[in-house]
């Protein structure tokens, strides 16, 4: 979740972090304040720094990469991952 005062910096290190294990599926959200019992909003990521950021992942080598502001750990990670699986198959088949 972004948007809880982290620095970019930061981020990308807890993504190295992630494929340094082998984590080949990366999902990043904005953190949408549920209560006001909840911690506060620090930012409101935008679209762009999403959009960089899901670059940064496939460049590290995330198989899948969800990034946008509704994005949660479990958004139709299943289904893109296999889509994705499936669209670089038939890449290398064709080549």
């Amino acid at each position: 979740m972004l948007g809880l005062g982290e620095r970019r910096d930061e981020v990308l290190q807890a993504m190295r972090d992630l494929r340094s294990v082998g984590c080949d599926i990366l999902t990043l959200g904005q953190y949408l304040r549920p209560t006001e019992k909840h911690l506060p909003i620090e930012e409101y990521v935008r679209p762009e720094v999403f959009r960089d950021l899901e670059q940064e992942g496939l460049a590290l080598g995330f198989r899948f990469v969800a990034a946008g502001p509704l994005v949660r750990s479990s958004y139709k990670a299943g289904e893109f991952f296999v889509q994705r699986w499936v669209d670089e198959d038939r890449k290398v088949a064709s080549q």
